[in-house]
C-alpha cells in the first residue's frame, strides 16, 4: 500500500508540473489535493512505534492539506487562509517533535544558522510584504521553530536513526519549498518557482509521514 501511494503520488506530481508550467489552473487544483491526501494516506499506514508522535503530526498533515487546497484557490485572500493552515500545521509539527525530543543546550547551538537564515529572509522579503508583513513574520519564526524541532528528533540517539532523518529532512525540504512560496507570491510569479518547491514540499511532506513508521 505504501509503495502504491508514493508511486501514485510521483505520477500525479509529474502531472502538477505539467499544469504549473502551462499555468492550467482548473486542473491544479484537484491533483494538488489528491497529492496531498496521499500524504496523510501514507501518515495513516504507518506503523506507529511513537503513538504520541504520530496523534501530534497526523493533523498538522492534515493542516497542510488544508493550506495546499486554500493556496491552490484564484482568489487573493486565500493566500492568507493558506497561510494560516500552515502556520497551524507548523504548530502540530512543533509539538510532535519537542514532545518527543525535549530541547537541549545542542538544539539552541543548531537554532543559530536557522535564525540567521530565517532573518535574511524577512530582511529581504520585508520590501514586497505590504500589510502581509506581521503575517509572515510570525510565520518565519514559527517555520524557524519547527526546523530546530526536527533538528532535536535528530539530537535523540534512542530513535531509530532513518526516522530521525526522515523527520529532519522532512522538515528542511519544508523550509525550502517555502523560499519558492514567497518568491512567487511576493516577488516574482514564475513558474519555475513552482517546479523547484513543489517537488521540495510533496517530498517534505511525505518524508514526515515516512518518520512515523521509522523512529
Amino acid at each position: 500500500m505504501t509503495t502504491t501511494t508514493v508511486v501514485l503520488a510521483c505520477i500525479l506530481m509529474s502531472v502538477l508540473l505539467y499544469l504549473e508550467s502551462k499555468e492550467i489552473p482548473k486542473g491544479i487544483l484537484p491533483v494538488k489535493t489528491v497529492i496531498s491526501l496521499l500524504f496523510v494516506v501514507t501518515a495513516l499506514i504507518q506503523p506507529r512505534p511513537l503513538p504520541a508522535y504520530f496523534l501530534w503530526l497526523l493533523p498538522g498533515l492534515i493542516c497542510c492539506l488544508g493550506g495546499d487546497v486554500f493556496l491552490a484557490l484564484p482568489q487573493k485572500r486565500m493566500f492568507f487562509f493558506g497561510l494560516v493552515s500552515f502556520l497551524a500545521g507548523h504548530l502540530f509539527y512543533i509539538i510532535c517533535f519537542f514532545y518527543t525530543s525535549p530541547p537541549s543546550g545542542l538544539v539552541l547551538l543548531g537554532a543559530l544558522p536557522v535564525a540567521v537564515a530565517g532573518s535574511w529572509i524577512f530582511l529581504r522579503l520585508k520590501p514586497y510584504l505590504g500589510d502581509m508583513i506581521i503575517p509572515v513574520f510570525v510565520y518565519i519564526i514559527v517555520i524557524t521553530i519547527m526546523v530546530c524541532g526536527a533538528f532535536s528528533i535528530l539530537l535523540k540517539p534512542e530513535l531509530a536513526l532513518p526516522g530521525r532523518l526522515l523527520a529532519l529532512f522532512g522538515a528542511l525540504s519544508f523550509y525550502v519549498s517555502d523560499l519558492f512560496v514567497a518568491r512567487d507570491h511576493f516577488v516574482k510569479r514564475s513558474p519555475i518557482n513552482r517546479i523547484l518547491g513543489l517537488p521540495l514540499y510533496f517530498g517534505g511532506q511525505f518524508l514526515l509521514a515516512f518518520s512515523i513508521g521509522y523512529l
